[in-house]
């Protein structure tokens, strides 16, 4: 089965994020973000490759003020690492996937 990345929202964001047993990266994204648009082919990939170690998602920061406002997030894509319920590594802007395994290699 390919595993996809999945849409959170302000509602679901505690119960998909903060309770996950794997690792989660959250991409805070919007509709508008070039860049957010770059990312989402390397998003998809991972989610199917690192699926069974780390588990990816993304939400909409102008759908969901609350969690964007929680966590401070100015700048899109930020991609935030989530393990046990605490982010653990914050990446702001597109990258490579190689870049982006790079970057959150200490912290899975």
């Amino acid at each position: 089965m390919t595993k996809t990345v999945a849409t959170v929202n302000d509602v679901t964001f505690a119960r998909e994020v903060l309770d996950a047993e794997l690792p989660v990266l959250v991409e805070f994204t919007a509709a508008w973000c070039p860049p957010c648009k770059m990312i989402e082919p390397v998003l998809d990939e991972l989610a199917h490759e690192e699926a069974g170690r780390m588990a990816i998602v993304k939400i909409d920061v102008d759908a969901n003020p609350q969690t964007t406002a929680d966590y401070a997030v100015l700048s899109m894509p930020t991609l935030m690492l989530f393990r046990d319920g605490i982010p653990v590594r914050t990446v702001v802007g597109a990258r490579s996937k190689r870049r982006l395994l790079d970057d959150l290699a200490g912290a899975l």
